[in-house]
């Protein structure tokens, strides 16, 4: 848990901790120009390592486009949870 704890993350520090629990240490959040990090970005998205920015051939560029048009897999979830309706007559499909 370093990303939350270390100061760099200002009024934010709380819920990169809580994040950082939840899924894995957070990446810096920039890279040396000040651009912002596509593993940073996927790091948020509570993705694994790697789903977008290990894919062969996507520069940073893509990967940013990438997860902008991406769905958190959380919301999507939940989302799902909430609008698809129940099926009555399957038993093993009925609501949450």
């Amino acid at each position: 848990m370093g990303g939350g704890t270390d100061g760099r993350w200002g009024a934010y520090a709380s819920a990169i901790a809580r994040w950082e629990n939840v899924t894995r240490p957070a990446p810096p959040p920039t890279d040396a120009a000040g651009r912002l990090r596509s593993d940073f970005v996927e790091w948020m998205q509570g993705l694994a390592p790697g789903w977008v920015t290990a894919t062969p051939g996507l520069g940073r560029p893509a990967q940013l486009t990438a997860l902008g048009n991406g769905v958190v897999p959380q919301q999507a979830t939940r989302a799902m949870q909430l609008l698809a309706p129940p099926f009555p007559s399957y038993p093993r499909c009925t609501a949450p």
